[in-house]
């Protein structure tokens, strides 16, 4: 597909995007733009000082119309997802290839739907025509379209981790606060069983007092066996005649194409990913963090780095995340296992390791077997915890122990909807997202500081209240990361 020359744009939606970007549209009170083409059935509701209480909603009857940025692979699975849902008319697809195998499948299911290759051409001729957007991009590339929709009014479903830098999550919170729009992360697990469970036994105090987690992903990656020297990015190959190579770079910094940075190769990448960590750690973190009230943690030591390189991850990782006392909970540190042979030792009494069945397959095909599959253990005084990743629930180990509690134990309620029917019913004002930016922007910090440890292969000391690192000035800069490229730069006036 042919890209739009945006100097022949007319002197209207084009100019009054960039415009408003230039001019700092998500300052203090700024307001949201409501798209034109939506009848309202509940205004939006602010406080006396005018913070958004409950954004604006379409009417209960509607479906909601939905353009999707990013459609191969993950971003296939994603639309199809909300497609199943009948919630939804998917009335654009933007992807800067659109004449690959792994989006022409997703167009030729969708004929009707609006064709682009620039989300900016997408919002610049078509924004009065949906209501909200999803984004299924390389984790780098968040950022910009989702700002880019929030400063639209769209409500917005961004696949994990939320953005590639813990200021992008920063301001991804702050945008979505000051416009009221409607956000979810894709942590799916969110909105299944695992969630409602954990929230129950916290609530009832089965989970208390917890002291140790241990999160263990071991599964083959993408650079596992790479060599480990390399000290330069790979050299440039001619780019896809169907692939707008400009766009899909967005904001990082110009890197010549290479097949090694795209179709999810870009996760094995520091400028591009978030490796093992940012991949799976928003689907067995996800529910310890928000209900045990984590936050941000004050140190992050790279206990173990195997096969450590400054440009992509490591063959094995173990990152120690240390979280201070919170009212009356203890500190509590969460280590983090990555690599095929980096297993953590398992408590007695803890059975087998089953894959959960509700993890969607790799865009790649199926989850890789591993010695110890996805998952977590929650050590507190009492009790100890086994769990796996996405939707799977807890159990209490050894055998005995969780006979003994049995008759203790909540009822613990069945979700209401799942992951995608929960941002459309959002939309719509009927539910509230289960994991919007309030919720998956912290989280999505914590990654962002295990990325950095891992880069730079040392201990960070953070300050939680001023959020700085402050035992290292070059981690410190990489909160934020260098800078832009030349004509991204007003996505980050906030």
């Amino acid at each position: 597909m042919k890209k739009t020359d945006k100097k022949t744009l007319p002197s209207t939606a084009g100019e009054q995007r960039r415009d408003f970007l230039k001019k700092g549209a998500l300052a203090m009170g700024a307001i949201s733009i409501v798209p034109s083409h939506v009848l309202f059935s509940k205004p939006a509701l602010r406080d006396r000082e005018g913070k958004i209480i409950r954004a604006a909603s379409v009417v209960p009857s509607d479906k909601v119309n939905i353009a999707c940025i990013g459609i191969g692979n993950r971003g296939g699975q994603v639309i199809n997802a909300i497609q199943a849902t009948g919630l939804a008319n998917v009335v654009a697809l933007c992807d800067t290839d659109m004449g690959a195998p792994h989006t022409t499948e997703i167009i030729g299911k969708f004929p009707k739907a609006k064709k682009y290759q620039d989300f900016r051409d997408m919002f610049d001729e078509i924004s009065g025509e949906f209501d909200a957007v999803t984004v299924g991009t390389p984790d780098f590339s968040h950022f910009p379209i989702t700002i880019e929709a929030m400063a639209a009014g769209k409500g917005v479903y961004v696949e994990k981790p939320l953005a590639r830098t813990f200021q992008e999550n920063e301001l991804l919170m702050k945008a979505a606060d000051k416009y009221g729009v409607v956000t979810q992360m894709g942590n799916q697990g969110h909105s299944e069983a695992n969630y409602f469970q954990f929230k129950a036994w916290v609530d009832a105090g089965i989970i208390k007092d917890v002291t140790d987690i241990t999160c263990h992903m071991n599964s083959r990656r993408r650079w596992h066996g790479w060599d480990t020297s390399m000290t330069k990015f790979p050299a440039g190959q001619p780019i896809p005649s169907t692939l707008d190579w400009d766009t899909w770079l967005t904001t990082a910094q110009f890197h010549e194409y290479n097949e090694d940075y795209i179709n999810g190769q870009w996760r094995c990448w520091y400028d591009f990913g978030m490796g093992a960590l940012g991949d799976w750690g928003a689907h067995i973190m996800d529910t310890f963090h928000q209900f045990l009230d984590l936050g941000l943690p004050y140190e992050v030591d790279p206990v173990m780095l195997e096969g450590h390189n400054p440009l992509f991850y490591p063959q094995s990782s173990t990152l120690d995340f240390k979280f201070p006392k919170r009212g009356n909970m203890p500190k509590v540190n969460v280590t983090w296992y990555d690599g095929v042979d980096n297993v953590p030792e398992v408590p007695e009494g803890y059975g087998t390791s089953e894959l959960d069945a509700d993890i969607p397959a790799a865009s790649t095909g199926k989850i890789q077997p591993a010695k110890l599959n996805p998952g977590k253990i929650i050590y507190s005084k009492d009790l100890t915890f086994k769990g796996g990743s996405h939707g799977s629930t807890l159990s209490i180990i050894p055998k005995e122990k969780a006979r003994e509690m049995k008759g203790k134990l909540p009822d613990v309620p069945k979700s209401p909807s799942d992951h995608f029917a929960n941002f459309l019913l959002a939309c719509k004002g009927e539910e509230e997202t289960r994991s919007p930016f309030s919720i998956s922007g912290p989280l999505s910090q914590v990654f962002t500081l295990g990325t950095i440890a891992q880069r730079l292969n040392t201990k960070l000391k953070f300050d939680r209240d001023k959020k700085v690192i402050t035992n290292n000035k070059v981690a410190n800069e990489l909160l934020v990361g260098p800078p832009p490229r030349k004509g991204w730069e007003q996505y980050y006036k906030v």
